[in-house]
């Protein structure tokens, strides 16, 4: 096993993984399944090299394989069938505990259920932006789009284009067509777009907030200091 580059999403800290931190197992399902042929499950269990976390991922792949007359039935690496992600149950970044419970919360489940339902998972995604122009800016209409409107101007044109789209691949999952026969899919690379989107956004409204009262607050600190003195 090679070492590879590694980033936990638990703790958000990039290493390279050795030997000692990585288990990978690969167990051939020895029965008749018409379906998708000669199977197999393939398991990636790995430890957080930082001491401070430790945390195991684990993940389980449904996979082909196939049998060469050198070693007998081996995996089929690049025929992956389903990938679950057993621990953590998603890829989602750990939100800062300033951030609203609401929408930390809609965050997280948007980002457990991607894969399994897209179309809720963009929903999801959608009413988290909703609570952080509400929260954040203080805007609150009577429609997500009229909030959306008023945010126009305090944000640059890129961000509020991006911001608007959330809204209108939202709205697939929020709200049925006119006509219910035509069914307009939400891939899961696209909602990961979007909850992508969300990360980007914590970050330049919130953590950059939280980091300049930060800041302001040791210079206060260190003016005070220097005044007793």
């Amino acid at each position: 096993m090679t070492n590879t580059n590694f980033t936990c999403a638990y703790c958000g800290r990039h290493s390279t993984l050795t030997n000692p931190n990585q288990f990978v197992r690969w167990e051939r399902i020895d029965i008749n399944e018409p379906t998708h042929g000669p199977v197999g499950l393939h398991l990636y269990a790995i430890t957080c090299p930082n001491n401070e976390c430790r945390k195991l991922t684990l993940q389980v792949k449904l996979t082909d394989s196939y049998m060469t007359a050198a070693t007998g039935w081996e995996w089929g690496p690049l025929a992956i069938h389903q990938t679950w992600n057993l621990l953590p149950e998603s890829q989602a970044k750990i939100l800062p505990d300033y951030i609203p419970k609401p929408i930390s919360e809609d965050y997280y489940e948007a980002c457990r259920i991607r894969d399994l339902s897209s179309k809720a998972s963009a929903t999801l995604a959608r009413r988290c932006l909703q609570g952080m122009i509400r929260d954040f800016w203080g805007i609150s209409k009577g429609t997500l789009k009229e909030e959306i409107e008023a945010l126009e101007n305090k944000v640059d044109s890129l961000t509020w284009e991006a911001i608007d789209s959330v809204r209108k691949v939202g709205n697939i999952g929020a709200h049925m067509g006119k006509d219910i026969n035509v069914i307009i899919d939400v891939e899961s690379n696209e909602a990961q777009l979007l909850i992508e989107l969300i990360e980007q956004l914590v970050d330049d409204w919130y953590r950059a907030r939280n980091d300049k009262q930060e800041r302001l607050k040791k210079i206060k600190e260190v003016a005070e200091a220097k005044t007793g003195q």
